[in-house]
C-alpha cells in the first residue's frame, strides 16, 4: 500500500503518566552541606559541581522539567527536589548515595521520568533526585546477540542503536520510545513482541546494580533472589540499577503493520467480541492491539465507538492475510490496510506519535518534545482473563457515551509466549490465562490544569468506570501493573494487611511476600522508598 495510507493518529495515550501534589521544605544550608559532602567524595570537585543543581541555580527548573512529560505534573504545587544530581559515572553515584544518607534526605532515581504517578521526580519530604540522564551508553554485540544498556538510556535510543548494526535482531520492549530503560525493565515491561518473546524482563541476562551500601553487584555476586526481584519487582525499591545486559531476539528483515478502524455501526461489537477469543490464541508472530474511544456520528449528537485494530506481524503481507482470513475473516484486513517495513520502522509507526514508515529513524532519539505537548492524563490498568460478553460490551459502550470523548481504552493482546511462564518465574505475574491487558484513561490536554471542573468530572468518570469494570476483569486479586503505578490503589505500608491492598494487585501474594523478604535483607532500613515501594516490616 502507499505509505501515506497507513497513518496512526497522534494519540500517545500509552505514554502518559500522572502526578503527586504537595510541597516539601527546602533548606539552602542543608543543600550546601550535601554539595560539600559530594565534592569531598569525588575526584574532581569542579566537575561534580557542574552536575549538581539546587533551586538557587537558574537552570534548576529546566533540568527538573526536562523529562517530566505530563503537563499536569508541572505546576507550582508539585514538590521539587532539594538537590538534583546528574552523575556521569559510578563514583559520582556512590558519592551521591553516601551524602544523601549522611544528610538525611530521601532519594528518588529518575531514568526516564515516565512513571505514571511522578514518584521519580517528586516527594512530600526533602529529597535528592538522582537523574541518570547522562548515563545512557549502549553497547550492542551482534555476534553474541546481547546489549549492555545504561539505565538512563531510552527505549528509542536502544532500538536505534540496534538498528544501526543489524536488521535481524531486536529487543522486545515497549511502545513509547522515550521510556527510560532503568525503570522499565524493573517493572517487567510489555511491548509489541510480548506474544513472541515475553516481557522485557524475561530477556534480561545480567545487571550492574548498586546496593544501599554503595556496593556494585552483578547477577553472580548479588545472588539469585535479588536478581529475581529486580526483574519486575520495582527495581528502585532495592537500589540503583546502573545497566542491564539484554538478550537480543531474532526478527525478520521485513515485518508487516496493519490498521483497520471500525465503528459499532460496522459490526464493531461482534468483531471485538470474537477478537477476545481468537487473538490470544493466534500465531505468536502476530500481535493485535485495539484502541477505542467514543465520538459523535457525523454532525449529529448521537455517539458511537470507534475501534482501531492495529497489528504487527513478523512476516510479509501475503502470509498475514492468509492467517487472518483463516482465523479472523470478520476483521476484513486487506492488502490496502497493510504495509511492509523493517522492525525499527514499526517502532516508529506503532508509537502513536504521528510517524510513518518513511520517518527517519533518528526520530527515535528525540521524543520528549512531541510527547510533552500531548501528555496530560490519568490512567488505570486491568487484565482480562474471561471474554467480556456482548451484553457487557454494550454496557461498556454506554458508560463511555456518558463521558465527554476524553477517554481512551487500549486492549493489548497476550497469550503466545506469555502462556509458557510461571507467574513466579519473575515478580511480574500476569501470565497464563490473561487474554489481554486493558488500559483506560482520560486526557486533560485541552484543560489548563487537572483541577478544572471539566478535569475533575473526567477523573470522577474514570474512577466510576474503573469500579463498573470490576465484574469483567481479573479477580482475587484484581490484577494491576506496577509500571502503570496507580496511587488510587492505596499507599498504606505499616502492616502487610495495608500493603497487600495494592501489593498483591501488582505482584500477587506469593511474589509480594518474597519481594518483602528480599527487601528486608538488601535494604533493611528501607532507605529506597516511595509511596508504593516494597515495604519493610520491623
Amino acid at each position: 500500500m502507499k505509505k501515506s495510507q497507513l497513518v496512526f493518529f497522534l494519540l500517545p495515550t500509552l505514554c502518559f503518566y500522572v502526578s503527586l501534589g504537595a510541597s516539601s521544605p527546602i533548606d539552602p544550608d542543608d543543600s550546601d552541606d550535601f554539595i560539600s559532602c559530594l565534592q569531598s567524595k569525588t575526584n574532581n570537585a569542579t566537575s561534580i559541581s557542574q552536575l549538581i543543581f539546587t533551586p538557587l541555580n537558574s537552570s534548576f527548573e529546566s533540568i527538573w522539567e526536562a523529562t517530566v512529560n505530563n503537563l499536569r505534573f508541572i505546576k507550582p504545587s508539585t514538590p521539587r527536589p532539594s538537590v538534583i544530581v546528574t552523575p556521569t559515572d559510578d563514583i559520582q553515584i556512590q558519592a551521591s548515595l553516601f551524602c544523601t544518607k549522611k544528610h538525611g534526605y530521601e532519594i528518588r532515581i529518575r531514568s526516564g521520568g515516565h512513571d505514571f504517578e511522578g514518584v521519580s521526580s517528586s516527594a512530600v519530604v526533602p529529597f535528592v533526585m538522582l537523574d541518570l540522564v547522562n548515563m545512557k551508553s549502549i553497547d550492542v554485540d551482534v555476534g553474541n546477540k546481547t546489549a549492555w544498556v545504561q539505565a538512563g538510556a531510552r527505549l528509542g535510543e536502544l532500538y536505534y542503536s540496534i538498528s544501526q548494526k543489524t536488521n535481524t535482531l531486536y529487543f522486545p520492549a515497549g511502545v513509547c520510545p522515550n521510556v527510560g530503560v532503568g525503570g522499565y525493565m524493573g517493572g517487567g515491561g510489555y511491548g509489541n513482541l510480548v506474544r513472541k518473546y515475553g516481557t522485557a524482563a524475561d530477556n534480561v541476562l545480567d545487571v550492574r546494580f548498586m546496593d544501599v551500601n554503595g556496593n556494585i553487584l552483578d547477577r553472580k555476586s548479588m545472588g539469585k533472589d535479588l536478581f529475581w526481584a529486580l526483574r519486575g519487582g520495582g527495581a528502585s525499591s532495592f537500589g540503583i540499577v546502573l545497566a542491564w545486559k539484554l538478550r537480543l531476539v531474532p526478527v525478520p528483515e521485513i515485518v508487516t503493520v496493519f490498521v483497520v478502524n471500525i465503528t459499532l455501526e460496522e459490526n464493531g461489537t461482534d468483531i471485538f467480541y470474537k477478537h477476545q477469543y481468537v487473538a490470544p490464541k493466534m500465531d505468536p508472530d502476530l500481535l493485535i492491539r485495539v484502541r477505542m474511544s467514543s465520538e459523535f456520528i457525523g454532525n449529529t449528537t448521537k455517539k458511537t465507538i470507534r475501534m482501531f485494530f492495529e497489528g504487527l506481524y513478523l512476516g510479509k503481507i501475503d502470509t498475514l492475510l492468509k492467517l487472518l482470513d483463516k482465523h479472523f475473516p470478520e476483521l476484513k484486513v486487506k492488502q490496502e490496510n497493510c504495509e511492509e517495513m523493517s522492525m525499527v520502522q514499526s517502532s516508529l509507526v506503532l508509537a502513536l506519535q504521528g510517524f510513518t514508515s518513511s520517518t527517519p529513524t533518528e526520530a527515535l532519539l528525540n521524543q520528549s518534545d512531541i510527547l510533552r505537548r500531548q501528555s496530560n492524563a490519568k490512567v488505570k490498568l486491568d487484565y482480562v482473563r474471561t471474554p467480556i460478553p456482548k451484553s457487557g460490551l454494550r454496557k461498556i459502550w454506554r458508560k463511555m457515551f456518558k463521558n465527554d470523548r476524553s477517554e481512551m481504552l487500549i486492549m493489548y493482546t497476550f497469550g503466545g509466549k506469555m502462556e509458557e511462564y510461571s507467574e513466579t518465574a519473575i515478580p511480574y505475574p500476569h501470565r497464563a490465562g490473561v487474554l489481554y491487558q486493558l488500559y483506560k484513561g482520560v486526557s486533560f490536554v485541552d484543560q489548563t490544569s487537572d483541577t478544572t471542573p471539566t478535569s475533575l468530572k473526567r477523573l470522577k468518570w474514570l474512577r466510576r468506570f474503573d469500579k463498573f469494570l470490576e465484574p469483567y476483569v481479573s479477580k482475587n486479586p484484581r490484577e494491576a501493573y506496577v509500571n502503570y503505578i496507580d496511587l488510587d490503589l492505596g499507599v498504606g505500608n505499616e502492616t502487610y494487611k495495608e500493603a497487600s491492598v495494592w501489593g498483591e494487585r501488582y505482584w500477587k501474594r506469593k511474589n509480594f511476600k518474597k519481594l518483602i523478604r528480599i527487601k528486608s535483607k538488601v535494604d533493611p532500613e528501607n532507605f529506597f522508598r516511595h509511596p508504593q515501594s516494597i515495604p519493610v516490616f520491623h
